[in-house]
């Protein structure tokens, strides 16, 4: 073979097979190439949807885990503030009778609701809200799946109209007793993977009746209104136990949207749903015959839309209503609780008025609910503050009653029928003068407590030198008679008592100018905690002689905190803060606040008894200022109180059992018109004197360091062998007076 024809052949051949695997070679690089890259693309996918679905997982696993079990156990509780009373009724030996009584319920944002056990709930209108709402309420476990699944792929392909949402009733129960409700976002399905595993742990622990009940009682259905039966009260003005189909079919539409299927805004819409809905599911699932799916749909609706009305009133036995229009007691337990949240939990008022608001705590309350009714009855009569009953009445009045720890038993803050909850009381939130009702515990209990005066204590009936607002010296203060006019000092000498049953000012003002206005500005303030008054303000304050001796304070006192000092007269010296509630408990059983009535000795128990005796002239001696107060059984003691140009009329007066107080006057100030309103301690007996008469104790008990001893009616000494024309006085063992040496007849 030739040499090129050898290196020919050898050379094709090879040349050929190159060719052939070099084009069956690219060929495989792509396909390799696209397998790879498919392969990649895939194990990606199963890598990412394995770290995924893990780590969704463990999301929903950690709210599994962490998701608080929901019990229907109080779950009234959870949606009411319940404050309750103590039982008039209530019998230690009666086993049956309960120790506390409802007194008034509130909602969160002024919520109207009223339970009402499912046994009271007619079948037709259980019925309208299941068909409705959860057509397989009592076959699943708490979760309807398929709704859930139908109603998420609705949100992102409309694909049909639904009359129904996803969630179940159990959810619905879910979401309205936690308030868990965001709607948008990872919030949203975070809280929709919460609700089903909740409405999964409730489904395992209560029943379906149990549910129902819940769902019935606490659903939104408009206007503030939770719950059939306070629907049916707002809507139709009837018991839930009294709705027809047609109504209840009403009812049942709200709950799709209360907003746009209210009856009262939107007649038409809320039947038209009633009608091709409700009625039609109930007519389906056999819960209504032809006949009833007939007359229903003929049925006209009235609709009332009255906030008033209640056919749901707690404890009848007791006639205590426990919603509606709160009475001033319940204002000022509200306000008290209010402030007691705060302290407790470190926030500000908003927030403790929402918590309160919000639901779920117990107040146990201080009150009286036989004393509160008789004042409120009372305070109704005209006649019981004027001779007759003028053409316009607008005279404004505030009484209040507390016993010696300061349990407020009884509060009314205005005349006239109150309309509206968290009104304004003149009784806890008005600063009025106190006249000389405050001369008791601004200058005579200082001084009593401090050894410069007896019972006896003589004094001149003249004034002190103060200083004008010009600068100049001027004699001051001047006396006011029973009529209001001023009277000229008398020179003549009178005992502390006198000076007291009087109403003279010119020994308080001796007194004041003794003790320094600063002190006793600092006793009211500190000790009596009268806290309107004013220090320095624009110049103003309350730390002069005006305000220490007469009451002519800046702004005023408030009723409540007057009556409060009080009790140092009646309780050997000691005060308590007024309290309207004695303890509050949240939803969960825990003790937010209770009353540990710790008080302050305010002044010795002998200054308080001391006081008291010289108070009782008031009442009993026929110059005394307050005697038309005078009971026939049991003792009292008080001081009557006038402010300048005849603008307010205080009594404040102490019984062995309460101390109370009342205020009559104008708003605006003016002048009272004594001629057609009565003597305010005839005003305070005729509102208080039934119920103070009635009292189990009929005097006061006086303590071993006061000493009843006869004195000198010449010298107000201690009497002596030789005096004859005595007294009986009272007299602290620190500072009993001399004997008297004289001869007096």
């Amino acid at each position: 073979m030739k040499r090129e024809d050898m290196y020919s052949s050898s050379a094709n051949t090879p040349r050929t097979t190159k060719r052939k695997v070099k084009k069956h070679g690219k060929a495989y690089k792509v396909m390799k190439v696209l397998l790879t890259l498919l392969l990649s693309v895939f194990l990606i996918i199963i890598i990412s949807s394995s770290i995924l679905v893990t780590a969704l997982t463990i999301y929903i696993l950690n709210f599994a885990d962490t998701t608080s079990s929901i019990s229907l156990e109080n779950v009234e509780v959870n949606f009411t503030t319940r404050f309750l009373a103590d039982n008039p009724e209530y019998n230690k030996e009666d086993k049956t009778s309960e120790q506390y009584t409802l007194y008034y319920s509130m909602s969160n944002n002024g919520e109207k609701r009223t339970w009402v056990d499912l046994s009271n709930i007619p079948m037709h209108v259980q019925d309208a809200f299941v068909s409705t709402e959860d057509a397989h309420f009592q076959t699943h476990d708490g979760v309807d799946f398929k709704r859930t699944m139908a109603a998420f792929i609705n949100v992102f392909i409309p694909i049909y109209d639904s009359n129904q949402g996803g969630s179940t009733i159990t959810q619905q129960v879910i979401k309205n007793i936690t308030g868990d409700d965001a709607q948008l976002g990872g919030e949203g399905y975070a809280r929709k993977i919460r609700e089903i595993f909740r409405a999964i742990n409730l489904e395992k622990t209560a029943t379906k009746n149990d549910i129902l009940e819940a769902y019935l009682n606490i659903i939104p259905l408009g206007n503030n209104v939770c719950g059939v039966q306070a629907a049916a009260n707002y809507y139709f003005s009837k018991d839930v136990a009294d709705l027809s189909v047609k109504e209840a079919a009403s009812l049942a539409a709200i709950a799709r949207a209360p907003t746009v299927y209210n009856p009262v805004y939107d007649y038409d819409m809320n039947v038209g749903r009633a009608n091709d809905f409700i009625l039609k599911n109930m007519l389906d699932i056999g819960a209504i015959t032809d006949n009833e799916y007939k007359e229903a749909l003929a049925e006209e609706l009235h609709v009332t839309g009255d906030p008033d009305f209640t056919t749901a009133v707690e404890n009848t036995d007791n006639k205590y209503e426990c919603v509606g229009v709160s009475s001033y007691y319940i204002d000022s337990a509200i306000n008290d609780s209010i402030d007691l949240i705060m302290e407790a939990d470190g926030i500000d008022y908003e927030d403790a008025e929402d918590k309160l608001q919000a639901g779920g705590y117990t107040i146990y309350t201080n009150v009286d609910l036989n004393l509160q009714k008789q004042v409120e009855e009372k305070f109704k009569d005209p006649l019981n503050f004027a001779y007759y009953v003028p053409d316009s009445d607008p005279l404004k009045a505030a009484f209040i009653a507390m016993d010696y720890s300061g349990n407020v038993k009884a509060v009314v803050g205005d005349r006239g029928e109150k309309t509206v909850s968290r009104s304004l009381s003149y009784a806890t939130m008005a600063r009025r003068s106190p006249g000389s009702s405050i001369k008791p515990i601004a200058s005579y209990a200082p001084a009593l407590d401090k050894d410069l005066i007896t019972y006896s204590t003589l004094f001149k009936d003249q004034p002190i030198e103060i200083l004008n607002d010009d600068g100049k010296k001027e004699q001051w203060p001047v006396n006011y008679s029973e009529d209001g006019y001023s009277s000229n000092w008398s020179y003549n000498n009178y005992f502390t008592y006198q000076m007291i049953y009087k109403s003279l000012n010119t020994a308080p003002a001796q007194l004041v100018e003794r003790l320094t206005p600063t002190e006793c500005f600092n006793f009211l303030q500190n000790t009596m905690h009268l806290s309107s008054l004013v220090a320095d303000e624009d110049g103003k304050t309350d730390d002069a002689y005006s305000p220490m001796t007469v009451g002519e304070f800046t702004y005023g006192v408030y009723l409540d905190e007057l009556v409060a000092a009080y009790q140092i007269f009646g309780n050997q010296g000691k005060w308590y803060r007024p309290a309207f509630v004695s303890k509050i408990v949240d939803r969960l059983g825990n003790v937010v606040y209770e009353n540990k009535y710790v008080p302050e000795q305010a002044v010795d128990s002998s200054t308080g008894y001391v006081m008291n005796r010289m108070m009782q002239t008031v009442i009993t001696n026929p110059e005394g200022t307050g005697r038309y107060a005078k009971l026939s059984n049991v003792d009292l003691v008080g001081k009557t109180g006038t402010s300048d140009k005849w603008q307010n009329l205080t009594f404040v007066g102490c019984t062995p059992e309460y101390v109370s107080g009342v205020w009559i006057g104008y708003e605006p100030l003016e002048e009272i018109n004594r001629n057609l309103y009565k003597n305010i301690g005839q005003i305070w007996k005729n509102i208080f004197g039934d119920a103070a008469d009635a009292g189990t104790v009929k005097e006061f008990s006086m303590p071993d360091t006061v000493k009843q001893l006869k004195y000198c009616k010449s010298t107000g000494l201690i009497a002596g062998q030789n005096c004859y024309n005595t007294d009986i006085g009272y007299y602290k063992d620190s500072n009993i007076p001399e004997y008297c040496s004289g001869n007096h007849y």
